[in-house]
């Protein structure tokens, strides 16, 4: 696969970079944390895992949404100016490149350190006699009952193959067929077994993979019959993803598209890992079957391992358990430090606003608000928006006590969410069995907000408890991903929330929000009115700036006003996780703009926007990204932060990501990154800097001089 001349020139040249190439570009980094030299073992692998799951969402969802283009002839031109067959090379020569620059990885830096950190991963030819026959018997009594060949030939039908479960594609001859004596048939690997079986030895803990042996005894499956080749694949599957979520497809062609995909039965295959040198004929066979060409197909070597997210059972092994790093206790939230244990968190609220910070701060003061409302007689009501919870959820727990203690509970659950559909639906039904008012999403858009309404009555008046944030109600995500929000009796956050409820479980358009902005009802345009006032102060001569944190980048309406705003001499720095397609430092376009990416040992996941506003700041946080999909295709909200104390934390919050030369990346104008070279006389690590944050450190930040 070449990439040309003509093509790299067309890609330079676009004022907006490919959300998949920057995507790319993001897995990148992902796996960069893998190959830090001081990093701990166990964590090198726990990065492994999470970048060969992000691979296949990558090709599920991106590559699959291309394909839907592709399959069905339809024209589509990416950021990067290319069409779509074109764009088709050039994203599959990139994915080859990171395929390649991860195997490597593996081969020369990862599998040769497994002894020494004892363990290793051994194939059945290298156990001794007690052991294979161990695995011998682990065949004969739990694998072989749960294994079924498929026979591909003139009287059997090609068999449906699951998405991203290994498969052996094993090629028969029958010497007493004259008629079709080669025949094709596929065995899956159950994936309710664990991937690995696990040998003790007095010195390591041995790991055989189950593909291995299967391997090794797969002949028990075809008597009296030749086996000219066994081979090990792995397919991905265009994912069964909600099509308005595309931010690439046009509204007049969702109709029809959801029309024809409703006649596949499964998911078009977009790639296949193989073993390399793999039976031509089998390849032959289904790359016909399934319309691939050269570039669909990953080749395994001999050396490698199928699907790093293997490592999870390793990492999660009790034997490890005193080798794998131990994350920092949470501390205190700022704005609770001088608070007794004997205050309820009514009675603290009633005094003043609380920001959490996770997983810096613990989940646990939310947690306790949703446990005493659920117990509390003066709680009349809880109403909140569920995007993901954890399994065993504390959050549905309280909310099902509510319940049946009597009080009204509305809970809007978004059955949608990619990939947690099923425990979604599941935590809902419960839910709404024990009387509480569930909606399951509204029609046509995803319900992405994150909002908790209280309502309590307290002697002749009513009190609103409000929590707003920009992660999920999710207790186990709270200590590895950094989100924030805030805890309020604010009467008018209160309004802005309750009214913002009503519009959405009942049928009511609110006029004006004061401190929310809302989408999909007019959040691109209220942003964009904030960019712009930056732009016409920078050009009054007036201080100006923009610092933005986000996920993703991608809305080019809101992108092309960065570009004016930067062109008027609005300083703007944006830190960007994950896709950015906005392309900083273009002379005469973007020379004021600055992008960073931090990724290390949590997955930065808080939005925030600032803006400097002629030195009275307006900040907002929330759950939306600049994304089509967020600001059309999304229920989502972004609220204002007016508290002083609370401003200067989420400022400080921005200050310490710009500072930070051990996770930060450098976005260059081509869309290439670079590691941030040093900036502080030691290391900055905002991922334990934020640990040990004070209150007077906080009220000494200062982002843009007024």
């Amino acid at each position: 696969m070449v990439v040309t001349d003509r093509t790299s020139s067309q890609i330079e040249k676009s004022k907006f970079i490919s959300r998949d190439l920057s995507w790319l570009k993001f897995n990148q980094r992902v796996l960069d944390q893998a190959k830090k030299p001081n990093r701990n073992f166990f964590d090198k692998l726990k990065f492994m895992a999470i970048t060969s799951s992000n691979l296949d969402e990558f090709f599920m969802i991106r590559v699959g949404s291309l394909y839907n283009y592709l399959d069905f002839n339809k024209e589509r031109i990416d950021y990067s100016s290319l069409r779509e067959i074109p764009f088709r090379k050039n994203l599959l020569n990139k994915s080859h490149e990171f395929f390649f620059d991860q195997a490597d990885h593996y081969i020369k830096n990862i599998r040769p350190n497994f002894k020494k950190h004892g363990f290793n991963i051994l194939n059945v030819n290298e156990l001794n006699e007690a052991e294979k026959e161990r695995v011998k018997e682990y065949f004969k009594k739990t694998i072989f009952p749960m294994l079924t060949p498929m026979v591909f030939d003139s009287y059997h039908t090609f068999p449906s193959l699951v998405n991203q479960v290994l498969i052996f594609g094993a090629v028969t001859i029958d010497q007493r067929d004259e008629t079709e004596k080669r025949r094709l048939s596929f065995i899956q690997i159950p994936t309710n077994l664990p991937r690995f079986f696990e040998i003790y030895r007095d010195d390591q803990l041995v790991f055989v993979p189950i593909e291995e042996v299967i391997r090794t005894f797969i002949h028990k499956l075809f008597r009296n019959i030749s086996i000219e080749s066994v081979n090990l694949f792995r397919i991905t599957r265009n994912g069964d993803f909600t099509l308005d979520e595309s931010d690439d497809i046009e509204t007049n062609f969702l109709e029809e598209l959801r029309r024809k995909l409703k006649t596949r039965k499964t998911g078009r295959v977009v790639r296949i890992e193989v073993e390399e040198n793999a039976n031509k004929w089998m390849l032959r066979i289904i790359k016909n079957r399934w319309d691939l060409e050269d570039d669909n197909i990953f080749e395994v070597t001999k050396d490698n391992l199928f699907d790093y997210s293997a490592f999870w059972q390793i990492i999660g092994h009790n034997e490890f358990k005193n080798k794998v790093p131990k994350f920092n206790p949470p501390v205190k939230p700022v704005s609770m430090q001088d608070i007794g244990s004997e205050e309820t968190i009514f009675e603290v609220l009633k005094q003043r606003d609380i920001l959490l910070h996770h997983p810096y701060n613990s989940i646990e003061p939310l947690l306790e608000l949703l446990d005493k409302s659920a117990e509390d007689p003066k709680v009349l009501s809880i109403k909140l928006t569920i995007y993901r919870v954890a399994k065993d959820s504390r959050v549905t727990a309280a909310l099902l006590k509510a319940a049946e203690n009597g009080k009204h509970v509305s809970v809007l659950f978004e059955v949608k969410a990619r990939f947690d559909e099923e425990n979604n639906l599941k935590e809902a039904k419960r839910l709404q069995q024990a009387g509480c008012f569930v909606i399951y999403g509204i029609q046509e858009v995803k319900t992405h907000t994150k909002l908790l309404l209280i309502v309590r009555k307290e002697g002749e008046k009513v009190t609103r408890y409000v929590h707003m944030s920009s992660g999920n109600y999710n207790e186990s995500t709270s200590k590895l991903y950094t989100d924030w929000g805030i805890l309020t009796s604010n009467e008018i956050y209160a309004h802005d929330v309750s009214e913002f409820f009503n519009a959405i479980t009942g049928h009511s358009l609110p006029r004006i929000y004061k401190y929310l902005i809302t989408a999909p009802k007019d959040m691109r345009q209220q942003i964009v009115d904030l960019i712009k006032i930056e732009a016409t102060n920078a050009k009054k001569g007036l201080p100006s700036g923009i610092i933005i944190k986000l996920n993703s980048l991608q809305d080019k309406q809101t992108i092309s006003e960065l570009y004016k705003a930067s062109q008027a001499g609005v300083p703007i720095k944006l830190i960007i996780r994950g896709i950015c397609s906005l392309r900083p430092g273009r002379k005469g376009l973007s020379e004021n703009v600055e992008v960073y990416s931090v990724v290390g040992e949590y997955l930065e996941h808080s939005r925030i926007y600032y803006f400097h506003n002629n030195g009275d700041s307006k900040i907002y946080g929330g759950s939306a990204d600049v994304m089509v999909r967020s600001f059309d295709r999304r229920i989502e909200s972004l609220f204002m932060v007016v508290d002083p104390l609370l401003k200067k934390q989420v400022m400080n919050i921005l200050s310490y990501n710009l500072k930070d030369d051990v996770n930060a990346y450098v976005m260059k104008e081509d869309g290439t990154y670079e590691v941030k070279k040093l900036t502080n006389k030691k290391p900055f690590n905002i991922h334990k800097e934020l640990f040990k944050i004070t209150k007077e450190e906080i009220e000494k930040v200062e982002l843009i001089k007024s």
